[in-house]
C-alpha cells in the first residue's frame, strides 16, 4: 500500500523539497498552504507529471482548528490513512525588538507551536488508530543555540517546538515516532532576501561557509521517516552546517 505523507507549508521553501522527496520515494503527498496557492498547484502538477504520484492540495490555516480538523478529514476521505506528518508551516515577523507588538507574539505563536501542536492532535487519530506513524516538527537552530532578539517571538516559538517534540513521542508511544530537525540558514526565498552584508556575516561563522540547501534539509526528514531510523524516537536532529 502506498503510503501518503501530509506537509504543513510546503508550497515552497523547505515543505516543498520535502514533498519532492516524498514523490521520490512513491508517497501520496498532500500539499497545505494558506496563501500561496499558485505555487501550491504547480507543486502538485510537478510531482503527479514528474514522479507519477498522487496529490491533494488542501488550503488550511494550521492555527485555526477547525480548518485543521476539516483538513485531516478530507485526507482520510481521500486516502484513507495518514502515514507521516510533517509540521513546518511557520512564519516569522521580521521587527526590531523595541516595534515588536503582542500581536506579533500571538500571531507567530498561533502558527509555529499551536499549529504543530494542532496538526499532530488530529492527524496521529488516524496513526494510533492503524498503530504505526512518523511525526517529524521542523524547528530551528533558533530554539537551541542561535539567537536574535529582533526575532525573540520566532527563537521562542521554536524552542517551544523542540519541547512539543519531546512530550508527543511520549504521548504517542509506541505507535508513533516523533522527532524534530533544527535547521540552521537555508537557501529559501525568504532567507535569500536578507541584506547582503547579513547573508556575508552568518555565512562567516558556518563551518561549511554556505547555507543549506532546501533538499538538504528534505533529505534528513526522510531519513527519520525511513526504517533505517525506526529506533530514533523523541530526538532533536541539527542541520546547520557547523556553527
Amino acid at each position: 500500500m502506498e503510503k501518503v505523507v501530509l506537509i504543513t507549508g510546503s508550497s515552497k521553501g523547505i515543505g516543498k523539497a520535502t514533498a519532492v522527496e516524498f514523490a521520490k520515494l512513491g508517497y501520496k503527498v498532500v500539499i497545505n498552504y494558506l496563501t500561496d496557492k499558485e505555487n501550491a498547484e504547480k507543486l502538485s502538477n510537478y510531482l503527479k507529471e514528474e514522479y507519477k504520484t498522487e496529490t491533494l492540495v488542501i488550503k488550511a490555516d494550521v492555527s485555526n482548528e477547525e480548518q485543521v480538523k476539516n483538513m485531516i478529514q478530507e485526507i482520510i476521505n481521500k486516502f484513507g490513512r495518514i502515514d507521516v506528518l510533517v509540521n513546518n508551516a511557520g512564519i516569522a515577523i521580521d521587527k526590531e525588538f523595541e516595534d515588536r507588538t503582542v500581536e506579533d507574539w500571538k500571531r507567530t505563536l498561533e502558527v509555529n507551536t499551536i499549529g504543530t501542536f494542532l496538526v499532530s492532535k488530529y492527524a496521529s487519530e488516524n496513526m494510533v488508530k492503524n498503530k504505526n506513524g512518523k511525526i517529524i516538527n521542523v524547528s530551528s537552530t533558533n530554539g537551541i543555540n542561535t539567537f536574535f532578539p529582533s526575532s525573540i517571538d520566532y527563537d521562542a516559538s521554536k524552542a517551544a517546538v523542540i519541547n512539543l517534540t519531546y512530550n508527543l513521542a511520549i504521548q504517542f508511544a509506541p505507535y508513533i515516532n516523533v522527532n524534530a530537525v533544527a535547521p540552521g540558514w537555508v537557501n529559501t526565498e525568504m532567507n535569500k532576501e536578507l541584506p547582503k552584508d547579513l547573508i556575508e556575516e552568518e555565512t562567516e561563522k558556518i563551518y561549511k561557509k554556505r547555507f543549506a540547501e532546501p533538499e538538504e534539509i528534505a533529505k534528513v526528514i526522510c531519513f527519520l521517516v525511513s526504517k533505517d531510523a525506526d529506533y530514533i524516537n523523541g530526538t532533536v536532529i541539527k542541520v546547520d552546517g557547523g556553527m
